[in-house]
């Protein structure tokens, strides 16, 4: 008797499961990683971490999920990248368009501190509910740079840099002790223009004036109780309240079901087929290098080498099955010879007849710029940093740090200009005209490329470049990105001019099984090529650091500085 009543509720329980409504569950306590890490220690350290592309895809199915009827994300005070951000909020605006209750919470939008970008992307949703106990950090959009050359300088250390053009401005840390013209232009425009999407995203979200949404910006941060008057938030409560009031919008039997879980359910996605017609998502993401793409276990973060990009490129476009890529990239740029490499691959695939559509996450700027400008289309979000379209390069000279500290140095070697990089000499007359020459090479190269990707004049193009960083809406107009949106945009585009169906399945690229992970290589072309590996770095934790006082300098295409916006 007892056993058949075990296998009945066993029933019941499985039928409710599959039947109950459903309200899906976003946690941002720990923010999204940009999608399925490449290498194994990045694949280990994500495994509880869900991926922008799962909630992408998992609330997209949802939308046309009679099942589904709500859904509630939390967001915590983890930072995150405003073009992320503006994913989130497309995709939130479209579930709630099909007519889905959608809910905010957060304990706090910036405990006693900046919220301004958290809040920004809870005003898309229907109703935003704040912990009694929390505040609204609406304090607006800023940006700020240090500069080191009075500390150095104190230590003895020299910068020689050069650096094309006056909005490349990563060589200013070290050589300025203020902001040139030039700086100030650049970085008072990116803050315009962010202040100006927010504005716009909380006034068409909360149903406010956009000339009340500046004035609140000015007059904030806010207690909970002053975020109700003004409109910013629904109602103060606690979890178990807010938890109590959906139920009851949508039924008390409804499930409760995280959407990375739901994205990869047994029904979730359209899996190919054999033979079917896919496209490939392909993921770029990181500092560039050149060799293999990676993740330093001491801390160093991923990078993006050319090698393994370049051969997943290959792979794709070797497929008689992948009929689209989509790239996406996220990077502040680094080396110009691996930014070169892959930008090769991506001529080869647009010269094979296969459309390549480049997704810019939060940042593709420089080389990750010079990465993405040869595709058939380039989507960024308005809040994407992209161009940087410029170069700079030189070196630390220490030989006064040395001095201070009593050491000395003595060089021995054949060669006029043997010991050109090394750190204790500067450089003399000659070998500064090399780093010049060297200079205006990579520069008139970028250019010119950009010129013939983006169908635009040299004159044009050199105008639009000149080292300036472009937020993805001023990028857009002035023809350095073809469209305005996130990655489920640049999906419907690939599938559109490969004339798939509009249901075509996507397939992270290379997409390897756990025997081809195992063994080797057999050539370059061989798709286990495009595998990232674990990789050593000798400054560990401190690789950030290190890079920004250019000691082991990814690379030449480098935005300048740490480029956060909250």
């Amino acid at each position: 008797m007892d056993a058949t009543k075990v296998i009945i509720d066993t029933v019941d329980r499985f039928r409710q499961r599959r039947t109950a409504p459903l309200v899906l569950e976003l946690d941002l306590t720990e923010g999204l990683t940009e999608g399925p890490p490449a290498d194994p220690l990045g694949a280990i350290l994500s495994m509880r971490k869900t991926s922008l592309t799962d909630v992408l895809s998992g609330l997209k199915r949802a939308r046309k999920d009679d099942r589904v009827k709500a859904l509630i994300v939390k967001i915590g005070t983890q930072p995150m990248g405003l073009a992320m951000v503006q994913d989130l909020r497309e995709a939130v605006t479209r579930f709630r368009a099909s007519g889905k209750l959608t809910v905010a919470f957060a304990e706090t939008f910036g405990e006693f501190g900046a919220g301004t970008v958290p809040y920004y992307l809870g005003s898309a949703f229907e109703r935003v509910y704040l912990q009694p106990s929390g505040d609204v950090g609406l304090t607006g959009v800023a940006m700020e740079q240090r500069f080191l050359r009075g500390a150095l300088g104190k230590l003895g250390v020299e910068y020689q840099m050069g650096q094309r053009h006056e909005y490349k401005t990563a060589a200013n840390t070290f050589t300025q002790d203020h902001m040139t013209d030039a700086h100030r232009e650049s970085m008072g425009r990116i803050t315009e223009s962010v202040t100006e999407q927010v504005v716009a995203g909380v006034a068409d979200g909360r149903g406010l004036d956009p000339a009340k949404v500046r004035e609140l910006i000015d007059r904030g941060p806010f207690i909970g109780a002053e975020s109700v008057e003004a409109g910013l938030v629904d109602r103060l409560a606690y979890r178990d309240e807010v938890y109590d009031e959906v139920k009851q919008a949508v039924g008390d039997d409804a499930l409760l079901l995280y959407v990375s879980r739901y994205a990869k359910g047994p029904i979730a996605k359209k899996l190919p087929r054999p033979g079917e017609q896919t496209v490939a998502l392909v993921h770029g993401h990181g500092a560039i290098r050149l060799g293999r793409s990676g993740r330093s276990p001491l801390g160093g973060g991923s990078a993006m080498g050319s090698d393994t990009v370049c051969a997943a490129l290959r792979a794709a476009r070797r497929d008689e099955h992948v009929k689209a890529v989509v790239f996406r990239v996220d990077s502040p740029g680094g080396s110009y010879v691996a930014s070169d490499a892959i930008w090769r691959e991506v001529v080869l695939t647009r010269k094979a007849g296969k459309p390549i559509v480049v997704s810019m996450g939060d940042m593709a700027a420089s080389g990750g710029y010079m990465v993405s400008m040869a595709a058939d289309t380039i989507v960024a979000q308005p809040g994407t940093l992209t161009g940087s379209i410029g170069v700079f390069g030189g070196k630390a000279v220490i030989s006064g740090l040395l001095e201070k500290i009593g050491v000395s140095s003595e060089t021995v070697g054949e060669g006029a200009n043997a010991g050109m990089f090394s750190s204790t000499n500067a450089f003399s007359e000659a070998q500064w005209a090399r780093v010049n020459a060297w200079l205006d090479r990579v520069y008139d190269d970028f250019v010119n490329k950009v010129a013939e990707g983006r169908g635009l004049s040299r004159e044009r193009a050199h105008e639009l470049a000149r080292g300036r960083v472009w937020t993805g809406a001023d990028a857009h107009a002035g023809g350095l990105v073809d469209e305005l949106g996130g990655l489920e945009d640049a999906l419907i585009l690939a599938r559109r001019q490969a004339g798939l169906a509009a249901d075509a399945p996507v397939r992270v690229y290379p997409k390897l099984s756990p025997l081809e992970r195992l063994r080797p290589a057999e050539s370059s072309e061989d798709r286990t090529a495009a595998m990232a590996r674990l990789r050593l770095e000798a400054w560990g934790p401190l690789a950030q650091l290190a890079a920004e006082l250019g000691l082991p300098s990814y690379g030449p295409l480098m935005l300048p500085g740490g480029w956060t916006v909250r």
